[in-house]
């Protein structure tokens, strides 16, 4: 049975601030981080949404800012380690911030010794991807939770197969609220999508102002609206950005 899909009657204002997750909202989750990329046309319709929201459209990833901005228009916000870096429209690249210690580090790098288990670098953020080896989720966690022991102000976050080793700081609510409060979101309806644990963060912080929570995909939420997939996900970006949507 397909899953209903609330996008199909949704209607963004002009007033509206749009944010978007990028894997699992935005592109298909796979099982090599790396080789995630937005479909064509996805891009386009980002730009022209953007442009019909007066800026308002901000992408909100747990990846590496950098690792987002290769994958994402220039033209849009984004922001990277689950909100601890911003780079607005047009901005440069800024230099990769300092790495967790390596002694949090050390229990993350024991598990790579598992097959299929992938450790992912971030900055202050570091991510165990279990997608090709469902077994090893169990170890994953305990290593992450061990990890975020060592050092101050750390918290283990575990997601669709994958646990981060991340600052407290790196909220996606802590950042949406952030965003609110300034230019051009300010004073507009929030509208956050995402598909994962951490989105919703972001959904709660979204609905809290007064705006809407959408869910990508199957699973709990506190989302009041949902839709089946990244897919879906890009057609309605596509209906939005129109100069009918």
């Amino acid at each position: 049975m397909s899953q209903p899909d609330d996008l199909d009657a949704f209607r963004l204002d002009a007033g509206d601030a749009l944010f978007l997750d990028f894997d699992g909202t935005l592109a298909e989750l796979g099982p090599d981080p790396d080789a995630i990329a937005l479909p064509p046309g996805a891009a386009e319709a980002l730009v022209r949404l953007a442009a019909r929201l007066g800026g308002a459209l901000a992408l909100l990833s747990g990846r590496d800012i950098r690792d987002l901005a290769r994958r994402t228009p220039a033209q849009v916000w984004r922001l990277g380690g689950h909100g601890l870096e911003t780079l607005p429209p047009g901005a440069p690249v800024p230099p990769p911030p300092p790495a967790l210690a390596a002694a949090v580090l050390a229990p993350l790098h024991a598990m790579v010794a598992m097959p299929g288990v992938r450790l992912e670098l971030k900055g202050p953020v570091a991510a165990l991807h279990y997608r090709a080896a469902p077994d090893a989720e169990a170890a994953c966690l305990a290593a992450a939770n061990e990890a975020a022991r060592l050092a101050p102000d750390l918290v283990a976050q575990a997601g669709k197969m994958v646990v981060e080793v991340k600052p407290v700081t790196a909220h996606k609510g802590t950042a949406l609220r952030r965003l609110m409060q300034a230019a051009p979101f300010a004073g507009r309806r929030p509208v956050m999508l995402g598909d994962d644990t951490t989105d919703e963060d972001a959904i709660a912080a979204a609905q809290d102002l007064g705006g809407v929570g959408i869910k990508v995909g199957p699973g709990p939420s506190a989302a009041r609206l949902r839709t089946p997939s990244p897919a879906s996900v890009r057609a309605w970006l596509a209906r939005a950005g129109s100069p009918h949507g």
